[in-house]
């Protein structure tokens, strides 16, 4: 199965200059893990995890203050839509995260999370009663 399959194309993107409060509030809304964060001043595209927010409010920072661009990861591990899923998990364990940002050629076409992953998983294994 391919990651276009499963991926989530709903995707929430929010820009470097967003608080921390604001991209938590619209990760709570959409009951996602993760926001893409796109630069329009640079060429990058990052991304904001529920990590990420619970490492600042973890340090004690003002989330009405601290901005998405100062919290998140930049050297992001992209997938491409034609990855299977097995790729995508490989690239997670090896990273040690939860979620790939997938592009089409430089496009953003999705995130695939380890939750759709282990739904993938968890439905092809199901063994009928």
């Amino acid at each position: 199965m391919q990651v276009r399959e499963v991926m989530s194309s709903q995707v929430l993107v929010v820009g470097p200059e967003h608080t921390l409060r604001q991209a938590a509030h619209m990760m709570s809304e959409r009951g996602i893990g993760s926001a893409v964060v796109i630069d329009p001043e640079s060429e990058g595209i990052g991304i904001m995890t529920e990590r990420d927010l619970l490492n600042a409010i973890g340090r004690g920072l003002d989330c009405d203050t601290e901005r998405t661009g100062a919290h998140l990861t930049w050297d992001v591990v992209y997938a491409g839509p034609e990855w299977t899923v097995e790729e995508a998990a490989t690239a997670m364990a090896r990273g040690g995260f939860r979620h790939l940002v997938v592009l089409d050629g430089r496009e953003v076409a999705g995130v695939i999370s380890l939750r759709d992953v282990v739904r993938v998983w968890a439905t092809e294994r199901v063994v009928p009663g």
